[in-house]
């Protein structure tokens, strides 16, 4: 029988020692705990949108879509979200979900300038020049052309459109082949 009862009052004399919980208000007693005061789990965090547009700012392409990610799951998507996992997919080169993402932005607001610029850079990447220019040319027009951002980007995509309209492909170009006597046959590129 004593033993038993020792058994019985050993682990209640090794959580007098090392300090239980404190009960009364549900909260843990992190009091020794090497965790700084603001940190006990139980406060706001920081915005995932937030952290992720430092993260982007830094390079980190991926921890920023994981930061979105989260903050999608803890707010619920919106716009700004929407737009930001799109830019974070544009920086890390998956053009096709960027895209669908920024369209999808516009699906809930058509006027939304970030998504607008952001579409139109993804079109530029991927070589559709004339969507893009109408894109940021409605991104310009909404903005009242204060980005220099957009600007840039419309300068760019109406180069890029017009080198692409007026410059054919080098297997493409006429060319002149000697056939001797003096007479040159003219071929065309197929």
């Amino acid at each position: 029988m004593p033993r038993i009862f020792i058994l019985i009052l050993a682990p209640l004399a090794l959580s007098a020692c090392f300090g239980a919980p404190r009960l009364d208000s549900g909260i843990p007693d992190l009091e020794g705990l090497n965790i700084p005061d603001t940190v006990d789990g139980y406060e706001e965090g920081v915005d995932g949108l937030i952290v992720g547009d430092r993260l982007m700012a830094n390079g980190e392409y991926e921890l920023a879509l994981r930061s979105y990610y989260r903050a999608a799951a803890e707010d619920g998507l919106n716009i700004d979200l929407v737009t930001a996992i799109g830019a974070a997919n544009l920086a890390l080169g998956r053009l096709g979900q960027a895209e669908d993402q920024f369209r999808g932005a516009l699906e809930i607001d058509q006027e939304f300038v970030p998504a607008l610029n952001n579409l139109g850079a993804t079109l530029i990447e991927r070589g559709e020049y004339g969507e893009a220019r109408r894109i940021l040319e409605q991104a310009f027009a909404l903005d009242s052309g204060s980005s220099e951002t957009i600007r840039d980007n419309l300068r760019l995509a109406i180069s890029l459109q017009e080198n692409q309209v007026y410059s054919e492909p080098e297997q493409n170009r006429p060319g002149l082949i000697r056939r001797g006597g003096g007479r040159y046959t003219l071929t065309a590129g197929l």
